[in-house]
Parts: C-alpha cells; sequence; structure tokens
C-alpha cells in the first residue's frame, strides 16, 4: 500500500501530468435586477449536423481501428472496428426505414449497454428515427411496472428491443400493447412473435438508408432519454442532432487533448442516461476513440468485474460516479499490476453525478503518485439531461474536490436571486427544446429569455472573482426553512453529513420544515455497517442497523457532527436508521440512485413523527443539549 502524500509549506507537491486542455475564462455581466450571465471567454467551433458524419469520417480515415468492444460469454473482447459498425449500421437501418417507424413511433430500448443496443441506436439515428433507450431497472427491479408502463404510453413504440427476452419477458408482458413488435438478440418470447437481432441484418437497400440520411438535419430527433425529476412522472426529454453534436464541439473545446490522441475508454455508464450515452458514447465516437463496454458497476458484484477489464485496457480518461472512485480504491490499493496499468496512460480522472469525497480524492491522488509520481488532474462538470449534458466544466488544477468550473464554450449561464441563493439557468445550442407530448412540463422549464431552469443553486468559488469557479449550493426545490425562519441548504449539507458518517452512510434526507431542528433519515451503506458489527452475511438489515456497535458509532459522529456545527441550519440533532432502502416504484429513488427528499418524506412520514416526538424513541439517535 502506497504511503500518504504529507505535504507541507517546506514540501513540494507531486508534478501534474501533462495533458492539453481549453483555456479558462469568462465574460461576466451584471445586471440591474440581481443576476449575473457568465459566458465562455472563447466561442464555440464548428461542429458536425448530424453524428453520422463523425461515424462516416473514422471509417473511412480509420477502418480497422477498433470502435466496440465487448466480453462474450467466454470472457474474449469481441470488437468491432469503424468499418464493420458502418457496415451494420445501413443494413440495419435498411431493416428499420422498411418498418416505417418514426418519432410517432419510435424505438423503445429495454435493456443495457451492449454492441447490439449501440448499432440499434447508431441505425436508427442514421436515417433520422428516433430512439429511447429505458433504464433496465424499470424491467428488472420494478414490482409494479409503473413507470415502465408510463413510458410505454407516452412514447408509443413502433419496435421493443431487449438483448435477452428471458429476464424481460415479465415486463414486456405487463407494458408492452400486442401489436407492437419485439426484438432480442437471444432467448424469444415462445408465446409471442420475436424478431432476432441477427434478422435485422439483412438485406440491403442503399438508395433508401442513403436519401433517409440526406434528410436528417440538426433538428431532427436523435432519441428521447427520460428523467423524473422531483415528480417522480417520467418526462421524455428531446435530443436532438445540434443539442450532441454541439455538445461534443464544447467538450473537445475543454478537452483538447481528445483531439490529439483518439481516446480509450472502460465505461459501465449506463446509456439510459446522459452521462453515459451523450457525453461518454458520443465522445468516444466523435474523437474516433474506443469504447470497451465495462459489464461492471459500483456495486460489490460489480466492482470485481470492471477491475478486471481495468486490468487488460489502459484508458486515456475515465468516467465515473463519485461512488465507483470509491469502490475502485481498495482494488488500486491491493493491486500494483492494476495500479500501473490504470494511471499508465491516463490523462484525466472525469467525475460527475454527485459530489467526490476528499478522502477519494486524495487517495487517488496518492495512488497515481505511486504508480507513476505524477498527480492527474480530476475534472467535473455541471449537466442535466436536458443539457446533452455538459454545460460548465473545471478544467484546470485545483486543490480539492467540488469546482464545477465556467460555462463552456457555447453555453451561457444566468444566476437569479432566489430565496438568498443563485439560481443557475442555462442556454445554449446544446439545450432540449422540450418534453415530447408535454408542453405544459415544456413551457414551466424555461424563462422568458429562453434559459433553461435547471434547478440547481450555484455560488462562486471566490465571491470577489466569478472567473475562479463555481460550487454546487444545493436543489432549490429541496431546501426549507426552521422554525425559526432559517434556511436549511440540504445540498451542502447532505454532502458534509455523507462524507463525515463515510463509509457507512450511502444517502440521507433531512427532515425539519417548521421544526425547530433538523433531523436525518438515514440510508446505511449496510454491508459496511454489518461488517462493522461483525455479523454473518445473512443478517437482515434490520438486525444489522439495530446492532449496538452500529447505533454507537452513529451516535458518537453524529455529536461530533453537531458540535462542529456553527448554527441550526447546519446542525443535525436527530437521526433514524432506514433498514428499508429507498424505492424506486414509489418514488423515494431514480434507478441511477438519487434521492427524491420530497417523496421520502411524504411516504415516510410516520418515521418523521416519531423524530420529532416529545417522548423519544429508542430507535432514535439523539444529540443530548
Amino acid at each position: 500500500m502506497p504511503e500518504p502524500i504529507r505535504r507541507s509549506e517546506k514540501t513540494v507537491a507531486p508534478p501534474l501530468r501533462a495533458v492539453r486542455l481549453g483555456a479558462p475564462g469568462a465574460v461576466v455581466e451584471t445586471r440591474a435586477d440581481g443576476s449575473v450571465v457568465i459566458r465562455a471567454g472563447q466561442p464555440l467551433g464548428r461542429y458536425h449536423d448530424k453524428l453520422s458524419e463523425a461515424l462516416e469520417r473514422w471509417a473511412r480515415a480509420t477502418p480497422d481501428r477498433v470502435f466496440l468492444a465487448q466480453r462474450d460469454p467466454d470472457g474474449r473482447w469481441r470488437e468491432l472496428t469503424y468499418a464493420q459498425v458502418l457496415e451494420q449500421v445501413k443494413r440495419i437501418a435498411a431493416a428499420l426505414l422498411r418498418r416505417g417507424l418514426s418519432a410517432e413511433r419510435p424505438i423503445a430500448v429495454l435493456s443495457g449497454n451492449d454492441i447490439e443496443q449501440a448499432l440499434l441506436g447508431l441505425a436508427a439515428t442514421y436515417v433520422g428515427i428516433p430512439y429511447a433507450p429505458i433504464s433496465p431497472a424499470y424491467s428488472l427491479m420494478s414490482s409494479d411496472f409503473g413507470k415502465l408502463r408510463g413510458i410505454v404510453e407516452l412514447l408509443t413504440p413502433g419496435l421493443v428491443f431487449a438483448n435477452d427476452g428471458m429476464p424481460f419477458a415479465r415486463a414486456i408482458y405487463a407494458t408492452v400493447p400486442d401489436g407492437i413488435e419485439l426484438v432480442v438478440t437471444r432467448n424469444p418470447l415462445g408465446d409471442r412473435p420475436t424478431t432476432m437481432f441477427a434478422d435485422l441484418l439483412g438485406a440491403e437497400d442503399a438508395g433508401g438508408v442513403a436519401a433517409a440520411h440526406g434528410a436528417v438535419t440538426p433538428d431532427t430527433i436523435a432519441k428521447f432519454l427520460f428523467t423524473s425529476g422531483s415528480t417522480g412522472t417520467p418526462k421524455a426529454v428531446i435530443n436532438t442532432q445540434r443539442m450532441l453534436c454541439a455538445n461534443q464541439a464544447m467538450l473537445n473545446a475543454g478537452l483538447r487533448f481528445a483531439t490529439d490522441e483518439p481516446p480509450t475508454l472502460v465505461d459501465w455508464l449506463p446509456w439510459s442516461h446522459t452521462f453515459g450515452s451523450n457525453h461518454n458514447f458520443n465522445f468516444v465516437l466523435v474523437n474516433g476513440g474506443s469504447l470497451y463496454i465495462d459489464d461492471g458497476n459500483p456495486t460489490p458484484p460489480g466492482v470485481p468485474k470492471t477491475v478486471r477489464n481495468l486490468r487488460d485496457i489502459a484508458p486515456t480518461i475515465y468516467f465515473n460516479v463519485p461512488k465507483g472512485f470509491e469502490a475502485l480504491v481498495p482494488h488500486l490499493r491491493a493491486d500494483a499490476g492494476l495500479r500501473n496499468t490504470f494511471f499508465s496512460r491516463l490523462k484525466v480522472l472525469f467525475y460527475a453525478g454527485a459530489g467526490l469525497s476528499h478522502a477519494t480524492w486524495e487517495a487517488l491522488t496518492e495512488l497515481a503518485v505511486e504508480s507513476t509520481g505524477e498527480r492527474i488532474i480530476f475534472i467535473t462538470s455541471l449537466g442535466s439531461t436536458e443539457t446533452a449534458p455538459a454545460s460548465l466544466a473545471c478544467t484546470w488544477d485545483f486543490d480539492r474536490p467540488g469546482n464545477i468550473g465556467l460555462p463552456m464554450a457555447g453555453s451561457e449561464l444566468k444566476l437569479v436571486p432566489n430565496e438568498g441563493k443563485l439560481e443557475a439557468r442555462l442556454r445554449g445550442p446544446h439545450i432540449t427544446p422540450g418534453y415530447w407530448r408535454q408542453e405544459d412540463l415544456t413551457r414551466e422549464a424555461f424563462d422568458e429569455e429562453g434559459f433553461y431552469k435547471i434547478g440547481d443553486a450555484l455560488k462562486y468559488v471566490d465571491p470577489d472573482d466569478p472567473t475562479k469557479g463555481l460550487l454546487f449550493d444545493g436543489r432549490i426545490a429541496e431546501d426549507f426553512k426552521l422554525s425559526t425562519g432559517t434556511w436549511v441548504s440540504v445540498g451542502p449539507l447532505r454532502g458534509r453529513f455523507v462524507d463525515h458518517f463515510a463509509p457507512y452512510v450511502r444517502d440521507v434526507v433531512f427532515a425539519g420544515p417548521d421544526q425547530d431542528e433538523i433531523a436525518a433519515l438515514v440510508f446505511p451503506d449496510v454491508e459496511a455497517c454489518r461488517k462493522l458489527a461483525g455479523l454473518d452475511a445473512d443478517t437482515t438489515p434490520a438486525a444489522i442497523v439495530a446492532h449496538e456497535k452500529v447505533r454507537a458509532l452513529f451516535a458518537e459522529r453524529l455529536a461530533a457532527l453537531a458540535a462542529e456545527s456553527r448554527g441550526s441550519s447546519t446542525r443535525v440533532t436527530r437521526a433514524l436508521l432506514m433498514a428499508e432502502p429507498p424505492s424506486m416504484d414509489k418514488g423515494e429513488a431514480t434507478d441511477k440512485g438519487s434521492i427524491n427528499q420530497r417523496a421520502v418524506l411524504r411516504n415516510r412520514a410516520a418515521l418523521v413523527e416519531e423524530l420529532y416526538a416529545d417522548a423519544r424513541s429508542a430507535r432514535v439517535i439523539g444529540v443530548e443539549g
């Protein structure tokens, strides 16, 4: 295990690995109404009219370069070159055109990342047919299929794809009407007509495909991506060709090294979300890189798969969510071979989706220095499904996590004073035109100047110099007032709470509107708590969170956190440990693990009452005094 880096005024920080990034800079306009508009200091360069232009370019220029790779059932890498992908895309596109699919009858994808989904999506966008990659969790983890049913009713798909008919059968029977064509890679449904994916690679139609491809414009809908937001109701975000192409030009203006050397990615992030699909998949495509589809994820059974893949393939940039980086650290510490391969070609560590803990930041820095003698720059960004997604990014070295930077080339940020905070709004060619078949939601999402209201609050790293970057300051809809009139800023408090209780907490929801004090419904990391208590693997979550060692640790840390707090807006005085995880069916959590605070408080109102009862129950962990 590498020795920790110990810095003092006399020590020199290890050098930063050289990487070509965009020059930071911004133009700041302060308005009379108190709002501030910040624009990038550099203009947005020329970008493609449609994503297929990038595929055709690289199929001509580097036909034999690996574009897509995935392990086969025997564990070997199955690879497709750019030339092979383009040839198959055109064949599949011909099959899709013969079916008369359109925005009114798009393609719905139920299963997760694989080469077949990539080919299907590329073929659809090649000829102007929208497709909708839907989170597999809505089919595989839901008990009532409510969200999936709502999505299918909203989309009215003309074709539904799943890579394996067997695990998706229940969801298909429950939500997909008879008469909609089903396509599977394997295990067709026995009692329902099903097309095999291989059959889509049939007869060519060069003329028809070329004509349809020529009709695709920047305003053509490429895909629909679903987001629930705070309401829990699925919204179909329209993703146009312009949005996706513009956003890649914005990324390349900041991550300039990608145009010097085609990127190599090992990536698990789901294509049903904008980070994995629009951001990462398209980043590889536009820059002629190679994408190795990671069959792992940041879970106990998934991390070893990711580690296996990273032993084989050295990425040039590594994208992940903070939990993914956190889960990877113990493996990098324990395995010098993995560590050396992982850091050998790496230029950037890129995190998004949540705040990265300082402990994880330091651990990865130490491991990089141990392996290479150099630090690797961390970069993060701000965006959403509606923004394609990247809108702000920090493309300079910063001494701690959290700086989301400044607007990227082509993006405008408006900061509007709102209840003592600065509400963020965004405008640019990468912003969605709205929600499919949901005009009321579209109208609500934009202000009178056409800025998209992302719902986040931001604050300056340095209030005297906006060009130093911005920090996330919570979700506007989550914040609340105590009975004293004091505002509680939930986002920063949540980050501080989870960091303070690491590694024993996965997430937390705060109660307290119109109360004197803040209380917490805590979702513990059950496995970490089980190990702390020394319990068997088959111990129930309820028994784990009730164990005296677990409760003692939480009581001790809650008291320490309260002692560090400077006022009632950050002092959490009571907590309940949740044995039951947040429910996706009840809208308490999204499929990517984000907590819906309002839904949790609504569904667990009895527990909130227990937290604030005058006679404190034995289950409530409290701070005295």
